[in-house]
């Protein structure tokens, strides 16, 4: 064992060495004094996540619900993409007829090849946060499987504005019956997939999508 992880390990045991056997996290009260719902209105919570998102160097827009077919279809002739992995139960009606969808059914999911093969995938989300720019997918209706929003190099992703909340905390309550009754999966995404290695050079596409489109309508 290497002394760094040795000198860690050291540094845990003796924090909770006067910690009894019998007691159980839900013993003790956590404060929570931090904000917890926000201030904004309406409309500059919107604003704010747009302002967000388009600082993870994602692509993002705000179009009426009448004009999402037209905004699809030239997002897509711009990212130059002919074919669009479509989830369970995203709304058929949004599609261009520009564009040819290949279906991910829960009785026959595409495979990795062909996730990797496709142009994109268009997905709806379960929630956003203003505050961070963050979209959050449980796999719910119109989201799909992990997989569809991690494999593709284009994520096209539709956020109705009464999806957004302001703040951090408002996100994770939206999100606590997803994760504790349903059991779903969870995924947040604040922009393209993007890291750094050790010189502290940008690599995109290393953890999903290098390219993120976000449409926001009402």
């Amino acid at each position: 064992m290497s002394n760094s992880k040795q000198e860690m390990l050291n540094t845990i045991r003796k924090a909770i060495s006067d910690v009894p056997d019998s007691e159980i996290p839900e013993d003790i009260e956590v404060l929570r004094t931090y904000r917890r719902d926000g201030d904004l209105s309406g409309d500059e919570v919107v604003k704010l996540f747009k302002e967000r998102v388009g600082e993870y160097q994602a692509t993002v827009k705000r179009v009426k619900q009448k004009d999402l077919v037209y905004t699809i279809d030239e997002s897509c002739r711009r990212e130059k993409v002919k074919q669009l992995v479509v989830p369970n139960g995203f709304p058929k009606e949004f599609l261009p007829a520009s564009v040819k969808p290949i279906f991910d059914l829960s009785d026959n999911p595409l495979s990795h090849f062909e996730l990797v093969e496709s142009d994109g995938v268009i997905t709806t989300c379960a929630c956003a946060i203003a505050q961070t720019g963050t979209i959050i997918l449980d796999a719910g209706n119109g989201q799909g499987r992990r997989a569809l929003t991690l494999v593709p190099d284009y994520h096209l992703c539709l956020v109705h504005e009464d999806q957004i909340v302001h703040l951090v905390p408002e996100g994770f309550s939206a999100m606590e019956k997803s994760v504790k009754q349903d059991r779903r999966p969870v995924t947040f995404i604040s922009g393209p997939s993007a890291t750094s290695d050790i010189e502290l050079n940008r690599v995109e596409g290393v953890h999903g999508p290098r390219r993120l489109d976000v449409l926001i309508y009402r």
